[in-house]
């Protein structure tokens, strides 16, 4: 049996940053994936092979858009350009066509050019989004530094007290209150008392709606806010698909002598007097190590892998009690004879280079909530498009196009009696309609897709219910909070079982900052363990 200092269980990018900072740290890392492919949710398959298009399409079945992890200082402490990964920078970041006449807003890294691109739209919102862009980067320059370390109580209030020491006052004078509630507030009510033009508040809405919580939450502020930090990192995607990532961190990791193997399902955790040693595959396989680390969701290696034998009933029921939420939302990954020419910008060249903004106003996703909150597919839903063949041909070699379209608000469990196998083509119809609303040259011009609803993502990546968040992003399942409080330190009460998914502290995204605190963790305690042995 071959020896390791740590397995990892499942391949997702949490998990393989954890890895790779183990790796680079001299541990021997064996990573164990249930699928036959590389990456969990952060993974790109070849799909469509024809005569006609002998190269297929390279789709991303996950996330596809690198943002957040541009913020963090991973991949140049990693070096991860060293394993064959490159960045194609998207920029504009994200683009709104308006759904009627004529006119798009292009949001740029550069804050003076998406204020240009502001006043010939909305002009009466060009103060207000400097003004927020300068009130939320204050405060999130002290937010990221808390997601970059394990949560406590005190963390997240002493990061934004060092930030306003070394950056000067958070808020401006006797202004303090108000901004303190515009943090507690709800990031609809912060969109819709920040912005004038109905465009604006729709565009900056529907991207924080991406986080996950509905608009009316409270102490959501600062998914809206959030905004202010894409002007620091911009928005990229790896050349050849989202899963270079991935396959750059395994590199690294078999580079340092370490070991990734897919095809190996994780049955249960091996536990001896309250300790873990090992795991055990489906098929019978055992591997050990002193430490394990799991990158699955934090109720299926509770509550599965563990088992409730482990844990207790308290503590087995406290992360039953986790809040999933019902499904968040579902996305069509299309092949395409030509990129769409939308109605508002017909010969715009900057339109196809981020993200397409496709909700038509507030109270038109206020409709699909309400649908949502019926246990229904939304009648008309918001959805954003991706088409990174314009900025990169590696992923449609044969010269036709990709075009990945998310769409929310998409309940996992439906009333009615419906099912997502029976209704998933009719609601990805829908999907692509909305594209064709905008678009009408994409009327026909479908050449193949791959349909992912609520339960498609739950079966591909084991994310419950089909929330790529893991859990809820509430603010009582934030911080020192998440999962709960007695795991939010990546530690669990079995010893030298850690965790380092999405389901931690600070959640999802293409983050890396879940994997990242986790390795920080172990590294620190095993420094501990080597001073003393």
């Amino acid at each position: 049996m071959n020896s390791y200092d740590a397995i990892i269980i499942g391949s997702g990018h949490n998990g393989l940053t954890t890895g790779c900072y183990l790796a680079k740290n001299g541990f021997k890392v064996l990573v164990l994936e249930r699928r036959d492919t590389i990456g969990g949710a952060v993974c790109t398959e070849r799909m469509f092979e024809s005569p006609e298009n002998p190269n297929g399409f390279l789709m991303d079945v996950g996330s596809s858009v690198h943002i957040m992890i541009h913020q963090t200082g991973i991949i140049e402490e990693l070096e991860l350009t060293k394993y064959g990964l490159e960045y194609i920078d998207m920029d504009p970041i994200m683009s709104y066509p308006v759904s009627t006449g004529k006119g798009v807003i292009h949001f740029w890294k550069d804050v003076d050019r998406t204020l240009e691109s502001i006043s010939k739209v909305a002009p009466e919102d060009v103060k207000n989004y400097k003004e927020f862009i300068d009130f939320w980067g204050k405060i999130n320059k002290g937010v990221l530094k808390a997601f970059m370390t394990k949560p406590t109580t005190g963390g997240i209030i002493a990061e934004l007290a060092k930030a306003q020491i070394k950056d000067g006052a958070m808020f401006k004078k006797g202004e303090s209150t108000s901004g303190l509630q515009k943090i507690l507030s709800s990031y609809g009510k912060v969109v819709d008392d920040a912005f004038d033009s109905p465009h604006m508040k729709a565009a900056l809405l529907w991207f924080a709606a991406q986080s996950g919580p509905l608009p009316d939450h409270s102490a959501t502020g600062d998914f809206a806010g959030w905004q202010s930090m894409l002007h620091q990192s911009g928005a990229k995607h790896p050349k050849g698909g989202s899963g270079m990532l991935t396959q750059a961190m395994k590199n690294l990791i078999e580079a340092h002598g370490g070991e990734v193997k897919a095809n190996h399902p994780i049955m249960k955790i091996l536990i001896e007097n309250g300790e873990a040693i090992g795991v055990q595959t489906e098929e019978g396989e055992e591997f050990r190590a002193p430490i394990i680390v799991s990158n699955a969701h934090v109720q299926t290696t509770m509550m599965k892998m563990v088992g409730r034998e482990h844990l207790g009933d308290s503590m087995f029921k406290k992360v039953e009690d986790i809040n999933v939420g019902n499904g968040f939302g579902m996305v069509i990954r299309c092949a395409v004879e030509e990129l769409p020419q939308y109605t508002a910008a017909p010969d715009d060249p900057y339109i196809h280079n981020g993200i397409q903004l496709m909700a038509p106003s507030v109270q038109y996703m206020k409709n699909a909530i309400g649908d949502y909150t019926k246990k229904l597919p939304p009648e008309k839903p918001a959805v954003l498009a991706m088409t990174f063949s314009k900025i990169d041909p590696e992923v449609a070699k044969d010269g036709k196009h990709t075009m990945f379209v998310w769409a929310q608000w998409h309940p996992y469990e439906l009333a009615n009696g419906l099912k997502w196998d029976d209704i998933r083509e009719q609601e990805a119809q829908k999907i692509y309609d909305v594209v064709v609303d905008y678009a009408p040259n994409m009327k026909g011009k479908l050449i193949d897709w791959y349909i992912q609803s609520p339960l498609d993502i739950e079966r591909k990546h084991g994310l419950l219910k089909g929330n790529v968040m893991h859990v809820e992003m509430s603010f009582d399942q934030m911080f020192m909070f998440r999962p709960i409080p007695e795991m939010s330190r990546y530690e669990t009460p079995i010893k030298n079982l850690y965790l380092s998914s999405a389901s931690c502290h600070p959640g999802g995204g293409v983050f890396g900052a879940a994997g990242h605190n986790a390795a920080q963790v172990i590294l620190k305690k095993s420094k501990k363990k080597k001073w003393f042995s």
